[in-house]
C-alpha cells in the first residue's frame, strides 16, 4: 500500500510541475534594470504596464528609475519605498498611487502613469486626489494617461483632465500633449 501511496504522491507532484509550468509560461516579464527582471500576471493591463516601462521610458523619460509597478495579483509588486520617502511621498496605499511611478533624477520628474485598459484614467478628480496627495513632493510632477491603442483612448477622451499627457503603446514615440508644462 506505501509503495502505491509514494507512486501517486510522485505523480502528483509531476502533475503540479507540469501545470505551473504552463501557468508561467503566460506571465509578463518587465525588464526593469540590466540584469533585473519582474513577471506580471497575465492580462492586457500588465502588458500595458510592461509597453510602459519599457518602451514609454525609453522615450519620454530616458534615464528615470522605477519606483513603483502594481501587478493586478500584487498591488505592490515592485516598490522603492526609500526614494519614494525621500521625495516626500506620503506611506503608500495602492488605492492612491497610479499603476506606475517612475523618477528621472537630473530632472527632478516624478512621472504618474496611469494603464487604461477597461477603466480608470486620470480624469479631473483623479488629478485632484494625485496633486493632494503629492503636494509635500518635492519633483516636479508628469501626470500621464497610458492607453493601448486609439480606439480604447476614445472611449475615455471626455473624461481626461487637461495639464495631463496621454500616451499610446501601439504608437509609443508619439504622446498627445493636454497644456501640461513638463514637456515644453
Amino acid at each position: 500500500w506505501s509503495k502505491k501511496v509514494d507512486w501517486f504522491k510522485g505523480q502528483f507532484e509531476t502533475l503540479t510541475s507540469k501545470y505551473e509550468s504552463k501557468r508561467n509560461l503566460t506571465r509578463v516579464p518587465v525588464k526593469v534594470k540590466e540584469g533585473f527582471v519582474l513577471e506580471l500576471s497575465p492580462g492586457e493591463h500588465n502588458i500595458l504596464q510592461k509597453a510602459i516601462v519599457e518602451e514609454f521610458a525609453e522615450y519620454f523619460a530616458q534615464g528615470a528609475k522605477l519606483l513603483y509597478l502594481g501587478d493586478t495579483e500584487n498591488k505592490f509588486l515592485y516598490i522603492d519605498e526609500e526614494m519614494l520617502e525621500e521625495l516626500n511621498l506620503p506611506p503608500i496605499s495602492h488605492d492612491k498611487l497610479p499603476d506606475v511611478v517612475l523618477y528621472h533624477e537630473d530632472k527632478n520628474w516624478l512621472y504618474l502613469i496611469e494603464a487604461v485598459t477597461s477603466h480608470g484614467p486620470i480624469s479631473d478628480k483623479r488629478l485632484f486626489e494625485l496633486e493632494k496627495m503629492l503636494e509635500r513632493c518635492s519633483a516636479g510632477n508628469i501626470f500621464v494617461t497610458a492607453f493601448p491603442n486609439m480606439s480604447i483612448f476614445k472611449q475615455y477622451a471626455d473624461d481626461i483632465a487637461w495639464d495631463t499627457e496621454v500616451w499610446f503603446a501601439d504608437n509609443p514615440k508619439h504622446m498627445m500633449h493636454l497644456n501640461g508644462d513638463r514637456f515644453f
